[in-house]
């Protein structure tokens, strides 16, 4: 006679519910019989019904899926409400067996939730999800910019204005003085080749030669329409540089003891054009991620930083158990697959977000650079398997070494400190003193040094 046995998983989470989130109605289940399944709109007053009625059937964990923009409003409704909120990334709950309904979708939900069968996603205090709101709105102004560069780059290529060939920045210096006076109608190729910037590289004359244009009308109307949007977006641009100076500045007041950390100066950090206007950046991010500098680390730009700022904050680390946990939830740690002892697969999961976009940007610049612990380190693994993969590898290193600065306050230590232009020049003449006085086998008293002084020359 055949035994039925039961295998039977135990319940981690009591008293909690499941949210199907869509764009017109939210279904909850606050169990698996029909009877237990409701369906509430996506107003204000139906998020607020929503949420008396879990309190009613008392519930006290709430598992939902992250779909698209619709779960934000009624994430916040349920923080509000006290309820212990699990934001589920969609592809952890789309196994149910069966065809797909709403219905199935939240019941299913809530049985995983139960089950304890589902991890939450990472979000961000509410400070720094505020600075991300500008630096996001920042970066889409930046792009509607630089369409607008290329459009006005297409209008004086059809005009015959070869402006790109004699200048490196079309919206430099030069260019937009150039522009700015073909727009107001100036078309005489010499008059406007007086608007040359001493640093641009071809003379006059050239840039004369490239200006020699067909002059139609609908091009330069088409220009001048470019010209203004490229300007509207430059404002929006400072505007945003503004709210986002005073919103690091609100959370560095909130700690009266960050506002007396200071750091060194780095002027060697270069600052582009799209760079946020803001001029004490690395004093307000030593005081923001209180007392770690990560202007330190070589590599690292203005907008690097802000997107660390950004993205995942000074509390977002915390979140993070170890390092391994932090490049994992970057996409930047090899997948290792593994059966039956081997190793099937080791490559890096698909998919990005701003701040590894940010960290790979700041491995490529690392790679140019010359006689570093990470430009050794990139081109080691540039070497033996491509630039591509040197990149991924230099940038989960910077992720690991910014994790452990700012969770364990360490300063940044490599082996070898990073050597500026002016010190490179100051170590190459000192050794080249040094190996003058060996070959000549000189004494103090023969430099003219007093010989009561204790002066190792050797050394």
């Amino acid at each position: 006679m055949e035994r039925k046995m039961k295998l039977g998983m135990e319940v981690v989470n009591f008293n909690a519910a499941g949210i199907d989130v869509g764009s017109r109605s939210h279904y909850v289940a606050v169990g698996q019989e029909l009877e237990d399944v409701k369906e509430f709109g996506v107003y204000a007053e139906d998020l607020t019904a929503l949420c008396h009625w879990l309190l009613e059937c008392d519930v006290t964990t709430v598992a939902m899926e992250s779909t698209g923009d619709y779960w934000q409003n009624l994430y916040t409704e349920l923080i509000g409400f006290g309820f212990e909120v699990v934001l589920a990334n969609g592809k952890f709950t789309k196994n149910a067996k069966g065809r797909k309904t709403d219905v199935k979708d939240c019941r299913w939900i809530q049985k995983l939730h139960t089950l304890g069968l589902l991890t939450g996603s990472f979000l961000p205090d509410l400070a720094t999800e505020q600075l991300r709101t500008y630096c996001r709105q920042r970066g889409n102004w930046i792009e509607l910019a630089s369409s607008a560069t290329h459009k006005m780059q297409k209008f004086l290529k059809l005009l015959n204005f070869r402006l790109d060939v004699v200048v490196k920045d079309v919206c430099g210096l030069t260019g937009m003085k150039i522009i700015e006076d073909i727009c107001k109608g100036n078309l005489d190729p010499y008059k406007l080749a007086e608007h040359r910037h001493y640093n641009c590289r071809k003379p006059k004359e050239e840039i004369a030669r490239a200006l020699h244009g067909n002059n139609r009308e609908d091009y330069l109307f088409g220009l001048q329409q470019e010209l203004e949007n490229y300007r509207f977006c430059q404002r929006k641009i400072k505007a945003c540089d503004k709210e986002i100076k005073r919103t690091i500045k609100h959370y560095i007041n909130a700690n009266p003891e960050t506002k007396k950390l200071k750091t060194t100066e780095k002027p060697h950090k270069r600052i582009n054009k799209n760079a946020p206007d803001i001029k004490d950046m690395n004093q307000l991010a030593y005081r923001y991620f209180d007392g770690v500098d990560l202007f330190a680390i070589e590599g690292l730009s203005h907008a690097s930083i802000l997107s660390i700022m950004s993205e995942i904050g000074p509390e977002g680390f915390k979140k993070f158990r170890t390092s391994k946990q932090f490049t994992s939830w970057l996409r930047l740690a090899p997948n290792n697959k593994i059966s039956g002892g081997k190793i099937l697969s080791n490559r890096v999961p698909k998919g990005s977000n701003r701040l590894k976009i940010a960290l790979r940007q700041a491995a490529n610049a690392i790679g140019n650079l010359k006689d570093t612990h990470l430009s050794d380190f990139f081109k080691r693994i540039a070497f033996r398997r491509g630039r591509h993969s040197a990149v991924s590898a230099t940038a989960r290193k910077l992720a690991v070494i910014i994790w452990n600065m700012v969770t364990k306050k360490v300063p940044y230590d490599p082996p070898r400190q990073y050597l500026f232009l002016d010190q490179k020049r100051k170590m190459g003449l000192a050794k080249r003193i040094k190996k003058q006085i060996d070959k000549f086998d000189l004494k103090p008293e023969d430099l003219g040094f007093d010989k009561t002084l204790n002066i190792n020359i050797q050394n």
